[in-house]
């Protein structure tokens, strides 16, 4: 088995969509988004000519950089670089986080060049091969990048939205068969895939600043189950029509004798047509089993045998970023994680309580979107209330222009517990030294995921800690 891209790629051959097209050059708006960089970092592999922009720099525009991808900060129509100016050879892609005033975005408008959303790219790719989807609005990532992991083995391309451990990239690089991707419900992107075996594995209201209403949001997944060719595999209870997985609980697939062993997972699996015994899995929380068992259905499905699927699943080390330890002793524990709805929080809760029953946990949260927390607020703050501390940051805008009376002191009032409080990134280290707790775990989607690096070295200045 390799775990380099780069030896992979020796081999690898071109899906033949951008091959038929003809484009020659691929230039990113956006290039350094965990989405649109799988589909950048794709291209590059491949021999195509990939240049780009982004906000800020980033480990993935660093990465990009390596492979010879050429990226620049400063959105001026002169950092295009000139041999993407031809626009019969070159193809445009944009997130649609870029602002409708982005003058490069524009200027690729205005003069007729062939320009795709990064989720209309990869459903071209979907079209031309055989097409696994993970969606659902908590667990998609965690599940794509087991069922990359596992679809390895049959030299699947993998397009993640998480950076898998074991491949250290967002990108699985194969052949041009079969195709793993990650279905996102934002603004719809999923609705451009063409899957011919899909999960659900959650349908929890949220994106509600492009839905609106959880009904619309609902709606959209029937449609996307609609589209899945083949077979469609749902978590026990979600309403829609296909193969069911539970633990516990009857089932089509179904996850049963849980044990913690030496800090893992083992378990056993009942299919349809066979009993799987002792499974290991070493991500921790029940939501993490039920990621596994969702790529285990789909892996199934498509016909990778048990034994392999067993073995890929004891051999995945997991996401950065999805409970990922930092800092990891005797003493003292740093976790980062995603998590950024409720539902997420509660779920690294439990999990984090079922690793560490015996101590006190401090959570340090960003909220991400001012619509989010306007719409979730009473939610996340019982997610927060079951920590023993809390230690809030403002709230991280993204895309969005601050919302009147939506702050992360509003947030902060609701929370219940004694131990609470507001703190700043550049106080952070301090606060989190002056805790009683020895498990400390950060959470969300804004640049949190940047500040915990920094965390993690202050940290580690004073003490000799594993990692």
């Amino acid at each position: 088995m390799n775990n380099s891209n780069k030896n992979i790629s020796k081999s690898a051959k071109v899906l033949p969509f951008g091959k038929d097209l003809g484009w020659a050059c691929i230039y990113f708006i956006g290039i350094g988004g965990i989405g649109m960089s799988a589909i950048a970092r794709f291209f590059a592999m491949n021999g195509k000519q990939v240049a780009g922009y982004d906000k800020t720099p980033s480990q993935i525009t660093k990465d990009l950089g390596d492979l010879g991808v050429e990226i620049h900060f400063e959105d001026a129509v002169k950092n295009i670089p000139i041999s993407f100016i031809d626009k019969k050879k070159t193809l445009v892609v944009y997130t649609p986080a870029v602002p409708k005033n982005h003058s490069e975005l524009n200027y690729f408008k205005n003069n007729n060049f062939t320009i795709l959303k990064r989720a209309e790219v990869l459903g071209l790719i979907t079209e031309t091969t055989f097409c696994l989807a993970a969606a659902g609005t908590h667990g998609k990532t965690t599940t794509s990048c087991i069922l990359g992991h596992i679809m390895e083995e049959v030299k699947a391309t993998s397009f993640l939205g998480g950076i898998s451990e074991n491949y250290n990239s967002n990108l699985i690089l194969g052949e041009d068969k079969i195709s793993v991707v990650e279905a996102d419900e934002f603004d719809r992107s999923f609705l451009k895939l063409s899957p011919n075996i899909a999960c659900v594995t959650s349908m929890d209201a949220d994106h509600l600043d492009i839905y609106e209403k959880p009904e619309a949001l609902t709606e959209s997944f029937i449609e996307f189950a609609n589209k899945v060719s083949d077979t469609l595999i749902v978590a026990k209870g979600l309403p829609l029509n296909g193969l069911t997985y539970a633990i516990e609980e009857n089932a089509d697939y179904k996850a049963f004798n849980l044990k913690i062993e030496e800090g893992k997972y083992v378990f056993d699996v009942q299919t349809p047509s066979e009993i799987i015994n002792n499974i290991e899995f070493h991500l921790p929380g029940n939501h993490n089993v039920m990621n596994a068992l969702a790529a285990f259905a789909m892996a199934d499905v498509y016909g990778v045998s048990s034994t392999i699927i067993k073995q890929r699943l004891g051999s995945f080390k997991g996401v950065k970023r999805r409970f990922s330890y930092k800092i990891k002793s005797a003493n003292f524990v740093l976790i980062d994680d995603y998590a950024h709805h409720p539902t997420e929080i509660n779920a690294v809760e439990n999990a984090v309580r079922e690793m560490y029953p015996k101590e006190k946990i401090l959570v340090v949260f960003q909220p991400h979107l001012f619509s989010r927390t306007r719409d979730f607020v009473d939610d996340f703050a019982v997610a927060l209330s079951k920590f023993d501390e809390v230690l809030l940051l403002d709230i991280y805008p993204a895309r969005e222009e601050p919302i009147s009376g939506v702050t992360s002191n509003w947030l902060l009032e609701k929370i219940e517990g004694a131990h609470k409080k507001m703190t700043q990134k550049n106080n952070l280290v301090k606060d989190i030294k002056n805790s009683f707790a020895n498990v400390v775990v950060m959470l969300g989607a804004g640049d949190i995921g940047v500040l915990v690096n920094e965390v993690t070295n202050e940290l580690l200045k004073p003490q000799e800690n594993e990692v």
